[in-house]
């Protein structure tokens, strides 16, 4: 076998004269169409339009042109089929041996903000993965390239052997039923959305690799790092690395749980986090005051941790975030003078997000959660609360500051894995229990940490209480004032707590699990 045909049609012409000339001087013969013929025969390269093939015009302002038996028979025929020969002699049809083509750039189009639902529909590509997947189904005698980056792989054997090996174009079928599955995917997402079906009855999802991860949460595990497809700007896939070696796995997660932290905050806020928790938070008039809050928050476990800020890094901030070992900090942007100063830290990494939107943080999305065998999807958790949506339950109501710290508290809460509590006070958490098998192991913990900080301090719980324990607790520390959802069929008896030692209690109506 040697490849003596190849059908050339491609939206993304990178290298693609150089690759369809080689060819032809190896005694290859190029069909093509369109634009491509056009710059294949301007660039001297000799091509043989596609209408020569089929004996048919391109239609329908191109729509039709390579949905035709003289490509698809030269495609699918059988080489070793008596029948097949048989059919393409009587036919007169000739076999193709390489395809080269890659789509009309769907994802590139409904990615403008201004984008017509018929510019999205019209760049739906048909022939196109029609091609394709003829030419992937039929790789033992066809080979088929759909990635510019395998145009060196496929001219090299081609050079030594006069086509490819079967591994290779097993490689490159492979490739060419994940590119056609994703683009399809692309275009049922985009669709499904339009018609307001988020959770359809068959779910693809697609992502494209950003990079290889040295390995997963243990050195032994495998791991990488993908990209949704038209991720938003202000996400970690798109974030730009400044400095610093390549994330690990455990770097990304903690990465996105600060970013997904700090992104609720409208005033300057910075966040640390250790194991996908919050260890300190804190808000304040400057960025360089929030970090010192997120810091005093919990000065021991920020060591080693992770720190976003939701506003650009200034050379003070820098100043004090070089003061202790920290693995990544995300933020806006930083200032000439920021990364002169934490580029010194050899190990620290640098991310640009660009600027952050808290609202669209507030948009409904979907969360992905693998489990054997399957996957389990919901809306992700971007619910909000005003102060005028709560519900006072005790005999005191909340004063203004109490308020401010309570909504403070809240949406630091709903980040904590469950059971979670999060103690609060002067715009910073001083008290962060989380991920316990019972709400007052969560409290004793919070409590232990914030020590006499959690005198006049709020407390911000994720779910209801079962019972008046951890209010009991609450109450013998110093707290002052409590948000929780409310609804336990003990209501009563937390609310009777609360009353006896005067502390301001109110309900959301609302829980935050997180698992």
């Amino acid at each position: 076998m040697s490849i003596k045909r190849a059908l050339v049609s491609v939206w993304d012409k990178t290298g693609i004269v150089d690759f369809c000339r080689e060819l032809s001087q190896m005694g290859v013969e190029i069909i093509s169409t369109g634009g491509t013929s056009s710059l294949l025969s301007k660039e001297g390269v000799p091509v043989i339009g596609i209408s020569d093939v089929t004996g048919f015009p391109e239609i329908m302002d191109g729509r039709v042109k390579t949905l035709h038996p003289a490509v698809h028979g030269g495609l699918l025929a059988v080489r070793d089929s008596e029948e097949h020969k048989r059919q393409m002699e009587e036919n007169g049809l000739d076999y193709i041996d390489l395809v080269v083509v890659n789509l009309y750039p769907f994802q590139d189009t409904i990615a403008k903000p201004d984008v017509t639902y018929e510019d999205a529909i019209e760049n739906i590509d048909i022939g196109g993965p029609t091609m394709l997947r003829s030419a992937a189904k039929n790789h033992a005698y066809v080979s088929v390239v759909v990635d510019t980056a395998d145009y060196g792989k496929v001219l090299e054997e081609v050079r030594s052997n006069g086509d490819t090996t079967l591994e290779t174009r097993k490689r490159l079928a492979a490739k060419v039923f994940r590119h056609t599955a994703s683009y399809d995917a692309v275009i049922s997402d985009y669709l499904s959305n339009l018609n307001g079906d988020p959770l359809p009855e068959r779910l693809t999802v697609t992502y494209e690799k950003l990079q290889d991860l040295r390995y997963g949460e243990n050195p032994h595990q495998q791991a990488a790092f993908y990209r949704k497809p038209l991720a938003a700007q202000d996400t970690l896939t798109t974030a730009e690395q400044l400095h610093g070696k390549e994330l690990s796995y455990n770097n990304i997660n903690d990465a996105n749980a600060a970013l997904q932290i700090v992104k609720e905050f409208e005033e300057p806020a910075v966040v640390a986090v250790k194991h996908m928790n919050p260890c300190g938070v804190g808000i304040g008039e400057s960025i360089y005051e929030a970090y010192g809050k997120a810091y005093a928050a919990d000065p021991t476990s920020i060591f080693g941790g992770i720190v976003a800020a939701n506003r650009i890094i200034d050379s003070d901030t820098a100043a004090k975030l070089s003061e202790i070992f920290l693995e990544i900090v995300l933020a806006p942007d930083f200032t000439q003078e920021a990364l002169d100063i934490l580029t010194k830290k050899k190990n620290i990494r640098l991310l640009k997000t660009g600027e952050l939107n808290a609202a669209r943080n507030r948009e409904s999305k979907f969360v992905v959660t693998s489990i054997d065998g399957g996957m389990i999807v919901q809306q992700s958790d971007v619910h909000s609360i005003e102060a005028s949506e709560l519900k006072v339950v005790t005999d005191r109501a909340p004063s203004e500051e109490e308020l401010k710290q309570l909504l403070f508290g809240w949406k630091v809460v709903k980040h904590v894995k469950s059971n979670a509590i999060v103690l609060a006070a002067n715009d910073m958490t001083v008290g962060v229990g989380a991920g316990q098998m019972n709400r007052v192991g969560a409290a004793k913990i919070a409590i232990e940490q914030a020590g006499e900080l959690a005198k006049g301090a709020i407390l911000a719980s994720d779910a209801f209480f079962p019972m008046g324990d951890t209010l009991e607790l609450a109450a013998k520390a110093g707290v002052t004032a409590v948000i929780q959802p409310g609804g336990s069929i003990k209501d009563e008896e937390s609310i009777k707590v609360a009353n006896e030692y005067g502390i301001a209690m109110v309900f959301t109506g609302v829980r935050h699990f997180k698992h």
